[in-house]
């Protein structure tokens, strides 16, 4: 487990009241029907997924933790997502919409009585934490279901309005990075890590040059242009047999219009493609056949952590800027901006090389299978990380959904390559 800082029982209490407030913006507007929605592969049933949110809390919060009874009898038979199929989620006997958010209101109460009456220590702070970053996970997992689904906007209340956006510099081109010794992963003394990123351990990174910024929605655009989707040669075999399966032409929340200009959906909206916003929904195929067709490359996942953590002094950072907390002028976070930003906004939030947007507006994927790293040894929920070892890549930096309680440098992300429905995009390396 990891060696987790303890947190005073106020302070970790706040932290959960206001992700709980932001998982209720997300779904409390939507009507009973919007709340089971259509059965997809992809998505979760936003009912059951709420469901989910409650008893993950209860089952290591207040069961495993606090040793309480459980509140919900048949809890473990309807949310344990370990052990339900994802396709019979449509098919379970759900609580109603009321009796749901009573659910997890109640077990939300318990969890701040609980530290109301004790202060957690080491231990208790360790699955509050596990509980409320969870739920954050969840919440980036709520909004891309309503733009699967084309619902609005989430109705926030719980976030101020966005800020107007800073004047890009238009950066453009590579760095050059110069490779070296380097520690991989997250080091003891962060306050709290998932076991995947645990422990750091020395690599070699050879020397490399990476793009600046991520690749735009009209760089993509002229590789859609110019038939990339139908060029079996820029694809690997899997990722032609799926876009053959997909019927994929282009990306998924795409369409030209009368005039032969593209557009895309943002949640239910259509809007003109933004020339020097990131492109976002798209998966590690279309990333990878992208790299191909512009005789690039995306990086590893030691390059990707390299370039965004090595500080001029060769001491590694917690994020690309440094060791303080994100802000609104480094990094697009938080649905502050209530979608993706220009790839060349926000200098403040700059690595040490001069990469720009490491952290937040899209998910970066990189080449990287996800594994265990060395001496791994899964924490007290194990179903975190093993099961997913080896048929997932993985993903860096966060994006615009991302909390900024949740994101840091050596933090990964993991999805099977066919996914993009999830708000991935990715930038580039020269060969």
């Amino acid at each position: 487990m990891s060696k987790t800082l303890p947190l005073p029982a106020s302070e970790l209490n706040q932290i959960a009241l206001d992700v709980r407030a932001c998982t209720l913006d997300l779904v409390s507007d939507l009507t009973a029907e919007e709340l089971m929605g259509p059965s997809l592969a992809i998505v979760n049933p936003p009912l059951w997924e709420v469901g989910h949110v409650g008893w993950f809390q209860e089952r290591w919060v207040l069961r495993h933790w606090s040793k309480q009874l459980p509140l919900l009898e048949e809890g473990d038979t309807l949310y344990d997502s370990a052990a339900i199929d994802h396709d019979i989620r449509w098919d379970l006997r759900l609580p109603g919409r009321e009796a749901t958010f009573d659910y997890i209101e109640q077990v939300q109460n318990r969890v701040s009585d609980k530290l109301g009456d004790d202060e957690p220590g080491p231990e208790g702070t360790y699955f509050v934490l596990l509980s409320i970053l969870h739920e954050c996970m969840h919440a980036e997992a709520f909004t891309y279901t309503r733009q699967t689904h084309s619902y609005c906007y989430p109705p926030f209340r719980s976030f101020p309005e966005p800020r107007p956006g800073d004047l890009p510099d238009t950066i453009l081109g590579d760095v050059r990075i110069p490779g070296g010794r380097f520690r991989l992963g997250a080091e003891p003394d962060l306050p709290f890590v998932f076991d995947n990123e645990k422990w750091a351990h020395a690599v070699e990174v050879k020397p490399f040059s990476i793009a600046r910024t991520q690749v735009t929605q009209e760089e993509f655009a002229a590789f859609v242009d110019d038939d990339g989707y139908r060029r079996r040669d820029l694809w690997v075999p899997e990722g032609w047999a799926w876009k053959e399966r997909a019927d994929a032409s282009h990306p998924i929340y795409w369409k030209k219009d009368n005039q032969n200009s593209w557009h895309r959906r943002h949640f239910d909206s259509w809007i003109p493609l933004e020339s020097r916003l990131p492109v976002i929904h798209v998966n590690w195929f279309e990333a990878d056949a992208f790299c191909r067709w512009a005789g690039r490359r995306l990086p590893t996942e030691m390059e990707w952590e390299f370039a965004a953590s090595q500080g001029s002094d060769g001491r590694k950072r917690k994020y690309p800027w440094g060791d303080d907390a994100p802000t609104q002028e480094r990094a697009n976070l938080n649905w502050a901006a209530r979608g993706c930003i220009p790839v060349d906004a926000l200098p403040a939030g700059d690595s040490a090389f001069g990469c720009r947007q490491m952290v937040g507006n899209v998910w970066e994927w990189t080449s990287a299978d996800f594994g265990p790293y060395p001496k791994f040894t899964p924490d007290p929920y194990t179903d975190y990380s093993r099961p997913w070892f080896h048929d997932h890549k993985v993903l860096r930096g966060g994006c615009w959904t991302t909390r900024s309680l949740l994101i840091r440098n050596t933090w990964r992300n993991f999805y099977q390559p066919h996914r993009r429905d999830v708000f991935g995009g990715f930038r580039t390396c020269a060969i």
